[in-house]
């Protein structure tokens, strides 16, 4: 797909507590996002709000979907979160793999199964420190090897076909571009 894409990804931590709405938040930097100010980002325009954090989709009486189904409610078209704390590397490769399989396909529930069934069946993997994906073969920067590990051999070789690493994400919303 050559058109451009209103798309929002933030990778940040997250907490979901049950009762008022304001006792969750997304975390940046110093500041919080409650749950109940979410409403501020103004996401009327969004197409795609990609909350890849930890529990990001989990929710509770209060708020059923989370975070996520809160930014569908508020006008985003659709949101992927997370069910479950998450392996950041793992979440990478996943993220990685979701947006070339968006580049392909007109659903984005589709494009994201792909991406979960390419780490399922090893397609989406870390070899020689480098993320290969379905589609391409991404090299690690030096920096970001040393800094996972003090082994610099760190990222030598991961598999993610473990469902901890793939099914907590879903995606809420209009599954279309």
């Amino acid at each position: 797909m050559s058109s451009f894409r209103s798309i929002l990804h933030l990778a940040t931590h997250a907490e979901f507590n049950p009762g008022a709405i304001d006792r969750s938040y997304i975390q940046f930097w110093e500041e919080q996002l409650t749950l109940d100010g979410i409403s501020s980002l103004a996401l009327e325009d969004l197409e795609l709000l990609v909350l890849s954090a930890c529990t990001t989709a989990l929710g509770s009486h209060e708020a059923e979907l989370g975070f996520a189904g809160l930014a569908a409610f508020t006008g985003t078209e659709s949101a992927v979160g997370s069910l479950w704390n998450v392996s950041d590397i793992g979440t990478m490769a996943l993220m990685a793999d979701f947006y070339e399989q968006l580049e392909h396909n007109p659903l984005r529930a589709f494009a994201l199964r792909q991406a979960q069934l390419s780490l399922l069946q090893g397609h989406t993997r870390i070899e020689n420190n480098r993320l290969i994906t379905s589609t391409v073969n991404h090299p690690f920067p030096e920096a970001l090897v040393e800094g996972l590990s003090e082994d610099s051999d760190a990222l030598e070789t991961i598999s993610f076909e473990h469902p901890f690493f793939w099914s907590g994400f879903t995606l809420v919303g209009s599954p279309w571009w």
